[in-house]
């Protein structure tokens, strides 16, 4: 597993008031995403039978499982929705996982893999909702502390279903804050209703936050220690990509980017003597043209 950098510059780059900016580079572990850190902790933690693993994903913890799987001499059973990019769709091929392509959401490719586990006896490695999957995801918190010593640092992240949330919160000595789309609040409308419940699923983002609901196991752990919930509008997401690239020079997708868009979008300001740290957690795009 690799230890990502930490990035650090000054929010005047972008334009807003001097102060210290942090970005965890989430987007260079391995597979192109935070989720390989799950992964691989649910491979090595549990019992994998003959039959290997399956999972369903909007790509990237396809590409995380296909990955650990292939590192670890496991088959891998991969189930994604139409919507998924094509260039997460490419990674879990080149991983030698065995993809079906079924559904026009994460909800469909779920049911999916579930009739495919019930008669396979394969390992399920769910999405998010795995205790396995925030020990590993904790790791990020681990590693910032390390890597920022004697700041006060903040760490903020998109939610999806909460697998990478529920491992910040657990790992992370001080404040974390989630960031959802407006069109899939999953978090927020757990917290509203005290419980999991359904949300919409409609974003930019949809291939990797855009889960029915928010896990039942990722839920306590956030709703516990999570300082807050912000929403940002798809608009905010699109705008904090073209900052990352214009400003950075790095490229990812809208996943990746909501985190930021949070302070871009004015919905988040951080306190004079905080160093917010945004966790950049994937890059699985095709969307900028290098050629």
């Amino acid at each position: 597993m690799r230890e990502t950098p930490v990035l650090l510059a000054d929010r005047a780059d972008f334009g807003l008031a001097p102060g210290p900016i942090a970005f965890k580079l989430e987007f260079l572990q391995h597979s192109g995403s935070f989720k390989a850190r799950g992964a691989f902790a649910n491979l090595l933690l549990r019992e994998v039978p003959p039959a290997g693993v399956v999972a369903a994903s909007g790509g990237n913890h396809g590409a995380a499982a296909a990955y650990a799987a292939r590192a670890l001499g496991v088959r891998a059973h991969v189930f994604v929705p139409t919507v998924s990019s094509p260039a997460k769709i490419a990674r879990i091929r080149g991983y030698g996982a065995e993809l079906v392509v079924e559904g026009d959401s994460y909800n469909d490719a779920l049911a999916a893999s579930e009739r495919f586990r019930a008669t396979s006896g394969a390992l399920r490695l769910h999405a998010f909702d795995e205790i396995e999957t925030m020990l590993g995801t904790g790791t990020i918190a681990v590693e910032v502390a390390r890597q920022l010593p004697g700041r006060r640092t903040t760490l903020l992240a998109a939610v999806g279903g909460g697998g990478l949330l529920g491992g910040l919160v657990a790992g992370h000595a001080g404040p974390v804050i989630g960031v959802e789309p407006t069109g899939a609040p999953t978090l927020r409308h757990a917290l509203d209703a005290g419980e999991p419940v359904d949300a919409p699923v409609g974003s930019v983002a949809i291939d990797s936050l855009a889960p029915l609901r928010i896990g039942v196991n990722t839920f306590p752990v956030i709703a516990a220690g999570v300082r807050d919930v912000l929403l940002v509008e798809d608009d905010d997401i699109r705008a904090a990509q073209r900052a990352l690239w214009e400003t950075l020079r790095v490229v990812v997708e809208p996943g990746g980017a909501t985190a930021f868009a949070s302070l871009l979008s004015g919905r988040y300001t951080p306190a004079a003597d905080e160093t917010p740290v945004f966790v950049l957690s994937g890059a699985n795009t095709t969307a900028v043209d290098l050629s």
